[in-house]
C-alpha cells in the first residue's frame, strides 16, 4: 500500500503540475491582452524578430509545444510563410526553458523552496480573485494560484520518490542511460511523446535529480531526446493539413534532431575523457542550465542554415500535386481557419479578425462583379455574382463556428467585446452580399427580358454605386485598422448615399412623367437604389461595432 500511496502521490503531483502552469499560463494571456494580437506583425521583420517573438510567446503560454502547434496553423491558414516560421520554432526552443528554471528554483535557497512559499501564493491569489472587480487584478491572481498549485504539485512528486533514492533500480537505469546516449535520447523522446509535455518531462527528470538520483551524462542525453519529443505534438498536428504547414512541423524535427546529434557526438566525447563528470549527480539547476545553453546554441548554429532547412523540408515532404492546394477563384475561397491557434485565444482572435477583413473584401468582390453584371448585361457576371454568394453563406456559418470556440478561451473583456463584434460584422458582410445577390437577380431578369437604363439612370446608378464602393471600403479598413478616421468616414458617405437616394428617386420620378422611362424598367431601378442604400446601412453597422471598441 505505501507503493500505491507514493504512485497516487507523484501522479497527483504531475497532475497539479500542469495544471497549474496552465492556469499560470491562462493568466499571462490575459494580462498580456491586446500586446497578444500585435506580436504576429513582428513576425513580417525578419527572422531574428521571429526568434525573439517565438521565444516571448512560449514563456507566456509555457508550451513550446502550443507555440510550434500554432506555428502549423499560422502556416496553414496562410498567415506566416516558412521562413517566417523558422524563426519562431528556434525562438520556442528557448522559451520553453523557462519551465526549466521555475522548476529549479527551489534549490535557489529556503525562501525560494514550494513548500515555503506556494501555499502564500495561492492564499493572496484566492483572495484577490474572490474581491478583486479590476480583471487585471483578476488575471494576477490566476498567475499566482497557477504558480503556487505548480509548485505544490512538484513537491508532491519530490516527496513520493524521495524514498526511492537510494533504490538500486533507479541507479542501474540511469548508469545504463548515461553510458548509452542512444537509449539515454530514446527514453526521452518516448516519454515526451506520450506525456505530450517537455515541459512535463524535464520536470520530472529534474524532481529525479532534486533527489540525487540522476547522473550529468544520463541527464544530457535524455534532455535532448525531450527536445526531439516535444516535436511529435506538431507532428500529429500536422496531419490533415496543407504541405506547407507539414513542412512547418518537420522544421520543428530537423531543428530539434540536427541539434541532438551534433550535442549528443560532442557531449559523449567529452564524457569519455571527462568519466568522474559523466557519473556525478546533477541538480536541477544544472539540467535548467545545459537546457538553456543547448538550445541557445543550438539557434546559433542553425541560424544561418535557415533557408536550407526550408529547402530540406521541401525534400522530405514533396509537393507531388502543385496545382491541387491553389484555389481556382477567389470566389470559391473559404476562411483560412485552424483550430491550432486556438491554443491562445489572443492569437486566435488575430487570425479572425484577418478573415473577417478578408471576408469584406470578398464582399467587395461581390459588389463589383453584380455591378459589373448591371452595367454590361453580361450573364457570366451574374453566374459569377451567385457562386461569390454560396462561398459568402458557407464563409459565414464557418466564421461563427469558429468565433464561437475563440469565446470558449481566456479573453480579456476588451477581446470578448471583439468577438461578439466579430459575429455581427460577419452578419453584416453576409448581408451586404445578400443584398449583391438581389442586384444580380435583378441583372439576370433584365438580361433575359431584353431591358436596359437610359442614359441617365445608368449616370445615377454608377455615382451611387461608387459611394456604396468607397463605404465598404472604408468599413473594411476601419476593422482592418480600428482607425476612427475610416470610421467618420463610412458616416459621411452613409449620409451622402441617402440623399442621392432620395434625388434619385425624384429624379426617376421626373423622367417617367416626361416618358423618358417606362414603369418596368423603373421597378428594377428603385429596387437596385433600395439595396445600394441597404448596403450603405451595414456598413455604417460594422463601423460602429469598431467605434464602440475604441471606446472601451
Amino acid at each position: 500500500m505505501e507503493h500505491i500511496e507514493m504512485l497516487f502521490r507523484f501522479v497527483g503531483g504531475l497532475g497539479m503540475f500542469l495544471y497549474g502552469m496552465n492556469v499560470m499560463a491562462d493568466g499571462l494571456q490575459k494580462s498580456a491582452g491586446n500586446r497578444m494580437k500585435h506580436l504576429l506583425e513582428f513576425l513580417t521583420k525578419n527572422r531574428l524578430m521571429g526568434i525573439l517573438v517565438g521565444a516571448g510567446v512560449t514563456a507566456i503560454i509555457q508550451s513550446s509545444s502550443a507555440t510550434t502547434v500554432m506555428v502549423v496553423g499560422f502556416v496553414n491558414a496562410g498567415l506566416m510563410t516558412l521562413v517566417q516560421a523558422v524563426g519562431v520554432i528556434m525562438g520556442a526552443n528557448i522559451g520553453t526553458t523557462i519551465t526549466a528554471w521555475l522548476v529549479s528554483m527551489s534549490e535557489w535557497g529556503t525562501v525560494l523552496k514550494p513548500e515555503f512559499f506556494a501555499p502564500l501564493l495561492i492564499g493572496i491569489g484566492a483572495f484577490m480573485l474572490l474581491f478583486a472587480r479590476k480583471e487585471k487584478v483578476k488575471d494576477i491572481s490566476e498567475i499566482l494560484i497557477g504558480f503556487g498549485v505548480l509548485f505544490v504539485g512538484l513537491s508532491f512528486m519530490s516527496d513520493s520518490i524521495t524514498p526511492y533514492r537510494e533504490a538500486p533500480v533507479f541507479a542501474e537505469a540511469f548508469r545504463i542511460l548515461g553510458s548509452n546516449p542512444v537509449l539515454g535520447i530514446l527514453a526521452g523522446l518516448v516519454v515526451t511523446a506520450v506525456i505530450q509535455s517537455s515541459s512535463a518531462s524535464v520536470g520530472i527528470l529534474q524532481t529525479l535529480a532534486a533527489n540525487g538520483m540522476v547522473s550529468w551524462s544520463s541527464a544530457v542525453f535524455i534532455t535532448l531526446g525531450q527536445n526531439i519529443g516535444t516535436c511529435v505534438t506538431a507532428l500529429l498536428s500536422s496531419l490533415g493539413t496543407n504541405r506547407t504547414a507539414k513542412r512547418a512541423a518537420v522544421i520543428h524535427l530537423l531543428f530539434n534532431v540536427i541539434g541532438a546529434v551534433v550535442f549528443g557526438i560532442g557531449m559523449f566525447v567529452i564524457f569519455s575523457f571527462n568519466r568522474t563528470w559523466a557519473v556525478s549527480q546533477v541538480n536541477s539547476v544544472g539540467i535548467s542550465v545545459f537546457h538553456t545553453v543547448f538550445n541557445v546554441l543550438n539557434t546559433i548554429l542553425l541560424y544561418p542554415f535557415g533557408n536550407q532547412l526550408v529547402k530540406l523540408s521541401g525534400i522530405l515532404v514533396k509537393d507531388h500535386a502543385p496545382k491541387e492546394e491553389e484555389a481556382e477563384d477567389v470566389s470559391c475561397e473559404l476562411p483560412h481557419l485552424d483550430a491550432r491557434l486556438l491554443e491562445s485565444p489572443s492569437f486566435a482572435l488575430e487570425g479572425a479578425v484577418k478573415e473577417t477583413v478578408r471576408m469584406g473584401e470578398l464582399a467587395l468582390f461581390h459588389m463589383e462583379t453584380a455591378f459589373d453584371a448591371v452595367r454590361t448585361g453580361n450573364q457570366k457576371q451574374v453566374d459569377r455574382a451567385f457562386k461569390i454568394e454560396e462561398t459568402m453563406n458557407e464563409y459565414e456559418k464557418q466564421m461563427a463556428e469558429y468565433l464561437a470556440q475563440i469565446s470558449k478561451g481566456s479573453l480579456t473583456d476588451h477581446q470578448r467585446l471583439v468577438v461578439n463584434d466579430l459575429f455581427y460584422t460577419v452578419s453584416d458582410m453576409e448581408r451586404i452580399s445578400d443584398h449583391c445577390d438581389n442586384i444580380a437577380e435583378l441583372a439576370e431578369k433584365m438580361i433575359q427580358e431584353g431591358l436596359s437604363f437610359s442614359q441617365n439612370a445608368m449616370q445615377g446608378f454608377e455615382q451611387i454605386t461608387t459611394l456604396a464602393m468607397d463605404s465598404v471600403k472604408a468599413a473594411v479598413l476601419a476593422r482592418e485598422t480600428e482607425k476612427m478616421a475610416y470610421v467618420q468616414q463610412v458616416i459621411q458617405i452613409e449620409d451622402e448615399i441617402d440623399d442621392m437616394e432620395e434625388d434619385l428617386r425624384t429624379e426617376h420620378i421626373d423622367r417617367l412623367a416626361r416618358n423618358e422611362c417606362s414603369a418596368e424598367r423603373g421597378v428594377f431601378f428603385l429596387d437596385m437604389l433600395s439595396n445600394l442604400e441597404r448596403i450603405s446601412d451595414h456598413a455604417n453597422n460594422i463601423v460602429g461595432y469598431v467605434a464602440d471598441e475604441g471606446e472601451e
